[in-house]
């Protein structure tokens, strides 16, 4: 087996010693060996014992804290000590075929390509439903399932294949992505919970000139673990609004108000409507939030579409005559925000 170019890949942990074993045996198969650094945010007798298993076949870092759980933070650990010319991020209920770090590097890399692969996720679903209970698979079933994978001519079963892709650091989420190692920004810790780190970190890639490429030959199966859908919905929609209040502009502010997918059929739209407009979102010292300002010099330079701000925190929003002025699918959305922050709302009708 080849060990060049190193490939580090990151993965971070707690509590999921299934999906730690299942993972890793995909990795000590692949056709080009990684070297695999994982942030574990605990210590157990459990992870120690899986890694130990695999030790003979991979070269495997951990990095241990016993600090309460971040998922960011857990990949920060473990992204300052890879040492690979290239990095995977990959979440610990991923498998790969084992072609597909060989490939990934052949057909991304190999040419000194500069660009960020996000790779299919097959498989995955995150808001279905709620998963109380898993019945592990031995290593044997995920393995077939994965070479019959590798043996299609084509893969394209991930959804974000067959969508618009304009806001292309939407579409980024961290279980399956690939950088150049120096191209490799650290997460934002203050990010807790389920959620959204992945595409803040992937929008300030996305700002530093990476490209961001869906790729159909990198791909891994997603694998099942416990799930609890509305304490992810809770954290979710708290850390959508840290995104925003940290850069706020139309794209973000759209992907916090309708998700990935419907922001990037949606994007082309609220641009060819708001023709060019600077419209921005102005608090007031009287507590009153204007919504719509043209050309502010100050405030945040959204239409309102979502605010960064909690339920009822705002005394009253006023709604100005350029967001009354869109259509009504936008409007509709900052009108609901407003009412959502603010305990009085009040539309400024043109004069």
């Amino acid at each position: 087996m080849s060990t060049l170019p190193e490939i580090s890949v990151v993965i971070p942990y707690r509590n999921r010693p299934d999906n730690l074993r299942l993972a890793l045996a995909s990795l000590a198969e692949q056709t080009l060996t990684p070297q695999v650094v994982i942030g574990a945010m605990e210590y157990s007798e459990d992870y120690v014992a899986i890694c130990r298993e695999f030790t003979a076949r991979l070269p495997i870092v951990s990095v241990l804290s016993a600090a309460p759980w971040r998922v960011a933070e857990a990949r920060n650990l473990a992204l300052r000590q890879a040492t690979g010319e290239f990095v995977v991020l990959m979440d610990v209920d991923m498998a790969l075929p084992s072609r597909s770090l060989e490939t990934l590097y052949q057909h991304h890399f190999g040419y000194g390509q500069r660009v960020c692969v996000a790779g299919q996720m097959l498989g995955y679903d995150n808001n279905t439903g709620d998963v109380t209970s898993v019945t592990a698979q031995p290593w044997e079933h995920h393995r077939k399932v994965l070479d019959d994978l590798q043996a299609q001519t084509v893969v394209d079963a991930d959804p974000r294949l067959h969508t618009p892709h304009v806001i292309p650091w939407a579409f980024a989420w961290t279980a399956l992505i690939a950088l150049r190692r120096d191209a490799t920004p650290f997460f934002d810790e203050t990010f807790t919970g389920y959620g959204v780190e992945d595409l803040e970190w992937a929008y300030r890639i996305s700002r530093a000139g990476t490209p961001i490429v869906m790729a159909r030959d990198f791909y891994g199966t997603h694998l099942p673990h416990v799930r609890d859908v509305a304490a992810n919905r809770r954290t979710e929609a708290a850390n959508y609004r840290y995104f925003l209040r940290r850069w706020p502009g139309h794209d973000v502010e759209l992907a916090v108000a309708l998700g990935d997918f419907e922001a990037n059929a949606a994007y082309p739209s609220l641009l060819r409507e708001l023709d060019g407009q600077r419209l921005s979102v102005v608090p007031g010292d009287d507590g009153v939030l204007s919504i719509g300002v043209r050309d502010a010099a100050e405030g945040l330079p959204i239409a309102g579409l979502a605010l960064p701000y909690e339920d009822g925190s705002v005394a009253e929003a006023r709604l100005l005559p350029p967001v009354l002025a869109l259509s009504p699918r936008f409007c509709d959305l900052v009108r609901a925000e407003a009412h959502r922050v603010a305990r009085i709302v009040t539309e400024e009708v043109p004069s």
